[in-house]
């Protein structure tokens, strides 16, 4: 059974001193996840370890880094590597983010290399993929998607396969107040697991959680996680409000 997910991404929004306030209002709403659930929180690298400290032990709630290095380690100032991710526990790494694509300008190799080194250290990649509203527009959103699929995940093996999480992004709904419809979102996500079924077969591509992101709100998210191949939400503006998010994440099936 594929997990169910709310991952919040805040960003590069907050103070340590509000990210820890946000957190705490959060969790003390105490929310028992069951197995088939996950709470996941994607702070700044700063706030990282306190983030997993205020998390441990409380069952199917994880941290997630944001982005990570496509090298190993060396001389490449301001860059975190996969290893420091791992070595404060954190078991989530978010790549290949829309923002990233377009301000970094992350190509589909340099994210294949940075799957490896994820999947290398044991840890789960959140792997973001989706079109902007031109290509939506002129109706290629489909091949558009399978591309950036292909590219950056079809040299994987099927047992490493099983280990990844996509996130389908419109970037036309991302902090627009814009949201795919839910035939939309499901339409995406059959084809997203189509093409995926296509290269590593059925089972893995029926086991693969794909989760949306796209201003996923608190009144919006029973109707979208409701979609059969909607497995959750990755939140970007309302996981930074505490009620809000405790109520994407109590929408989960």
């Amino acid at each position: 059974m594929r997990k169910k997910i709310a991952a919040a991404n805040w960003k590069m929004n907050l103070t340590v001193q509000e990210g820890e306030k946000l957190l705490d209002e959060i969790l003390k709403d105490k929310i028992v996840l069951n197995d088939n659930q996950q709470a996941i929180f994607a702070v700044p690298f700063p706030y990282l370890q306190i983030a997993q400290e205020k998390i441990s032990g409380m069952k199917n709630y994880f941290v997630a880094a944001q982005d990570c290095s496509d090298k190993k380690s060396g001389a490449y100032t301001g860059e975190v590597s996969v290893d420091m991710i791992a070595s404060l526990q954190v078991t989530h790494v978010i790549i290949g983010h829309s923002e990233r694509r377009a301000n970094f300008n992350e190509s589909s190799q340099m994210l294949a290399d940075k799957l490896n080194l994820i999947l290398a250290k044991g840890l789960t990649p959140i792997f973001c993929c989706g079109e902007s509203l031109d290509i939506r527009e002129s109706g290629k959103q489909n091949d558009f998607v399978a591309t950036q699929i292909s590219e950056s995940l079809f040299h994987l093996e099927p047992a490493l396969m099983e280990k990844v999480v996509i996130a389908y992004e419109p970037i036309w709904a991302i902090g627009t107040g814009k949201t795919a419809t839910t035939a939309e979102a499901q339409d995406m996500h059959v084809h997203l697991r189509n093409t995926l079924a296509g290269h590593f077969g059925d089972k893995i591509a029926a086991d693969i959680s794909i989760l949306y992101g796209g201003s996923v709100k608190g009144n919006n998210a029973v109707e979208l996680f409701s979609q059969p191949d909607v497995d959750g939400g990755l939140v970007g503006g309302a996981s930074l409000n505490a009620q809000e998010f405790c109520t994407i994440i109590k929408s989960l099936p």
